[in-house]
């Protein structure tokens, strides 16, 4: 039985023009699909255009190129109508909880605020249930309703943004980094309810983080952005079991381990130089000026994106045998 999709990304791009003859290449033509109920996850090193493509998905920015299909229908042809009911189904969780809140607003207020725009819940008092209800669901109390964002800690702060994003009862959730500004010992439980909330709402999330080892908790399948580009996209555990691409390789390499005679015997892969600029991308693969395996065809040609095994897709010439021909270079990099 094939799984319903429910969002569909064909070679987005967002580029910024900064000047007469300047563009920062941010999302460079990235495609995968989402199915309903699933967590897919988008990880990658602060600057790869994980941030840039969610906010590109929901319409915060405008898309240079390429389709967002969401319920079967191009988000960017729909008309006002239509694009007004895709922002109910479609909500977002920011990165900062207290940046993203306002300030001079009570929580009721700033839960209440999608409901009004989208003519939710006329009367008074059920708007206010349901706002009881929200705070209910995500861990807080109803006391907590008519307080202000600075009178709560990060975590309780996220939990409000997380009630906001609810209150539309939306089909699909972008959570935009939404732990990496919280303490250790906070993040986990709001990884743990936003798993509980998916399993009673039948939520979609896209879950953005540069934190592998927490995005393998909650995602079903994860994508590996570098530099505008998806370099790999496989499920949770494969990717964590048989890593393919050189960069993905790497960013394994530097999770701690909690058994210090493992931790002391393995050997971590350190990257080479600094990340290149989206303004001034290298030629061909994108990686190369970083890769150990960078090969004379990897400045040339830009990487095909191929199904190395059975649902582990990757963009690497190591895995082309037109390009590597006899010599399986695809082990070596498992190997490592």
């Amino acid at each position: 039985m094939n799984k319903q999709v429910l969002l569909e990304v064909n070679q987005l791009k967002k580029h910024f023009h900064l000047g007469k003859d300047s563009t920062l290449k941010a999302v460079d033509g990235i495609s995968f699909q989402i199915h309903k109920g699933e967590t897919f996850g988008i990880v990658g090193e602060s600057g790869c255009g994980k941030s840039t493509a969610g906010r590109t998905i929901i319409g915060l920015y405008d898309s240079t190129d390429g389709d967002v299909i969401f319920n079967g229908k191009n988000v960017h042809s729909m008309n006002d109508k239509e694009r007004f009911d895709f922002h109910k189904n479609m909500q977002m969780i920011f990165q900062d909880p207290y940046a993203s809140l306002n300030p001079r607003s009570t929580v009721s207020e700033i839960i209440a605020e999608p409901m009004e725009v989208h003519g939710l819940y006329p009367n008074k008092q059920e708007r206010q249930e349901r706002i009881y209800q929200l705070l209910e669901d995500v861990g807080l109390n109803r006391d907590h309703a008519n307080r202000y964002p600075h009178e709560f800690s990060g975590g309780q702060r996220q939990r409000i943004g997380i009630a906001r994003a609810l209150a539309l009862d939306p089909e699909f959730i972008i959570a935009d980094e939404p732990i990496s500004a919280l303490d250790v010992s906070v993040q986990a439980q709001v990884v743990n309810l936003l798993k509980r909330l998916q399993q009673e709402k039948g939520l979609t999330y896209l879950f953005i983080a540069h934190d592998l080892s927490m995005v393998k908790q909650i995602s079903t399948r994860i994508a590996v952005m570098y530099l505008g580009h998806i370099v790999e996209l496989t499920s949770s555990s494969e990717l964590y079991k048989k890593p393919l691409h050189p960069y993905t390789q790497a960013l394994l390499s530097a999770i701690p381990i909690p058994d210090p005679d493992v931790e002391d015997k393995r050997e971590r892969i350190l990257l080479k130089g600094e990340i290149p600029s989206p303004i001034d991308p290298p030629s061909g693969c994108v990686f190369r000026t970083r890769c150990q395996y960078a090969m004379e065809a990897c400045a040339q040609i830009k990487p095909e994106w191929q199904e190395a095994e059975e649902g582990h897709f990757v963009a690497c010439h190591l895995y082309n045998k037109k390009i590597t021909g006899d010599n399986d270079h695809s082990q070596v990099a498992v190997a490592k």
